[in-house]
């Protein structure tokens, strides 16, 4: 214990380092110098309290800033202990989305971007499953300084992101219903939707039917169907919803509205194959833009929200800490496949 406390001590003629900050300071010159390694347990804050004399809530913010820095777990009833000797780490950051989609990807590339070396990420993907997100919330429970998460839009997930401190929490992607002091970056999806589809609707009634790939229970968001059908009601559309993709359900006169890459790519690929003209023969809409859907076939129709200003937004919540609650932009980009 001494080595330790001697690193502390000689931090206290800095007089513009506060009590907590000399306290974090000499730990991490500790590891740093391996006289703390991995596995190594801290003093209690009860001794540490007794040799230095600071305030017990002093320590408390100590530790629980090396806790943020994912350098100390604290185990219950063990005490504090030396799990990590990346010191250069300001914040460990748990990212938390549906899956490793091609936007997301794109999200979470211009996230670690921004971070950049000062912050570690950890991401893990919950596949809109709930007993997933209920084990990756239990395993990431009191382990990082920051949560940036993407959640399951059912009533279940809100308990548990309250568990979190609002000021450590940000919820990005899909809305949900939280209490007014936490803070969300996410889009907008049926009133966006129908709106851009009613921007659509005089090149959609240039075809014969509109089809919208969609299936229940998946991560695909619901409020899509709703203005889909809203849309084929109000403008007196002859559309349908299917739920799988078979080759034989390509037919020309059809706009197709794809949400997931999956769905698009079969079409896409079966469109080749049958020698179909996009743009005359058949019609794609697609959901969340990316550098393919620009450049395919001429270029696909998309109605994507921009997930490059959503992660910047993001990134600066971790850094700042600023209370922020803003719907992202939803953007029509009109191309040849209409």
């Amino acid at each position: 214990m001494l080595p330790l406390l001697e690193k502390i001590y000689n931090l206290q003629n800095i007089h513009t380092l506060s009590k907590h900050e000399q306290i974090v300071l000499g730990i991490i010159e500790a590891i740093d110098s391996d006289v703390l390694k991995v596995g190594d347990k801290l003093p209690s804050i009860n001794e540490m309290v007794a040799e230095i004399g600071y305030a017990r809530k002093t320590f408390v913010k100590a530790y629980t800033e090396l806790k943020e820095r994912g350098l100390v777990e604290s185990k219950n009833l063990k005490g504090y202990y030396i799990i990590s000797k990346e010191t250069k780490v300001t914040l460990k950051v748990a990212l938390i989305l549906f899956a490793f989609h091609s936007f997301q990807e794109d999200f979470y590339n211009t996230f670690r971007k921004e971070l950049g070396k000062k912050y570690h990420i950890d991401i893990f993907f919950h596949h809109n499953n709930l007993t997933l997100f209920k084990t990756i919330m239990d395993n990431i429970s009191r382990k990082y300084g920051m949560y940036v998460i993407a959640p399951i839009q059912e009533n279940e997930v809100i308990p548990l992101l309250k568990k979190i401190p609002s000021d450590r929490l940000l919820v990005v992607d899909r809305h949900l219903k939280m209490p007014k002091d936490y803070s969300y970056i996410t889009q907008e999806f049926e009133e966006i939707t129908y709106g851009k589809l009613v921007e659509l609707s005089p090149q959609i009634k240039k075809y014969d039917t509109f089809v919208l790939f969609y299936k229940e229970n998946t991560d695909l968001p619901i409020e899509i169907l709703y203005a889909f059908n809203r849309f084929i009601k109000d403008y007196g559309i002859n559309g349908k919803v299917v739920e799988d993709y078979e080759s034989d359900i390509l037919k020309k006169g059809t706009v197709y509205f794809s949400i997931s890459d999956t769905h698009l790519w079969q079409v896409l690929k079966d469109v080749r194959k049958m020698e179909y003209r996009i743009g005359s023969d058949i019609g794609i809409i697609a959901h969340d833009d990316n550098i393919v859907k620009e450049i395919a076939f001429g270029g696909i129709t998309t109605i994507s929200t921009d997930f490059e200003i959503m992660a910047k937004e993001a990134a600066t919540f971790v850094m700042e800490r600023n209370p922020v609650q803003k719907i992202i932009p939803t953007y029509l980009r009109q191309r040849n496949s209409l």
